[in-house]
């Protein structure tokens, strides 16, 4: 063996804590690079979430309006229903009271006409 290649113990010892120093350079976290296009990103982002808010908030008062025009014309029908009911029976009364006022006349004129009759 050559006199140079031996190394001291000294000198092993180094390199081996050079070469440990150099394992944990590569792993320790590299300064970061600041994207130029993401404050760009972000409000493009921002829009876009604002958007879709925007239309959900579009859709949410289409339903609640769409619902009370249902409820709107629930009450109605039922309103014109009841109101039909009212009439139907307004009108039964009115012939009823119509046909009393015939009889009631027919009556009459009955005992009128036997009043004539006997005279």
């Amino acid at each position: 063996m050559k006199e140079n290649d031996k190394t001291t113990f000294e000198a092993r010892l180094k390199t081996a804590q050079e070469a440990k120093k150099a394992l944990l350079e590569k792993f320790r976290p590299k300064p970061a690079v600041v994207d130029p296009l993401r404050q760009e990103r972000a409000a493009e982002r921002a829009r876009e979430l604002s958007e879709v808010r925007a239309e959900r908030a579009a859709a949410k008062i289409a339903r609640k309006e769409a619902v009370a025009a249902a409820a709107e014309a629930d009450v109605e029908a039922k309103a014109a229903a009841e109101a039909a009911v009212l009439e139907a029976r307004r009108g039964e009364r009115k012939e009823r009271k119509q046909l009393t006022k015939t009889e009631a006349k027919a009556k009459r004129d009955a005992k009128y006409a036997a009043r004539k009759a006997r005279q």
